[in-house]
């Protein structure tokens, strides 16, 4: 098991419930194989460039051991989901 920590932007015109379904939602697939340690929500942010017509976006942190296979199906997911306009995961040493 390796440790990863994964960053989304959510749309910033998403309703704060919405933004608590998808951080369940991705939290929940994290913890089908592997192990979620910390989320950190830094909340609203001004982009440092515009992404899909956005100025701004909810960032989220999660830090978490899984196996390498995990990795592709949580992207999978960002990527099908509408509200994410993007998302980076990368290894920890």
């Amino acid at each position: 098991m390796n440790k990863y920590e994964s960053v989304i932007i959510i749309n910033a015109n998403v309703e704060e419930e919405k933004i608590k379904y998808l951080i369940q939602k991705f939290t929940d697939i994290i913890n089908n194989d592997g192990k979620l340690e910390k989320i950190e929500e830094m909340g609203k942010r001004k982009l440092a460039y515009e992404v899909k017509k956005n100025k701004d976006g909810y960032y989220v942190v999660f830090y978490f051991t899984a196996k390498p296979e995990l990795i592709s199906e949580l992207e999978r997911n960002y990527r099908i989901t509408d509200e994410v306009i993007k998302f980076i995961t990368v290894k920890k040493d």
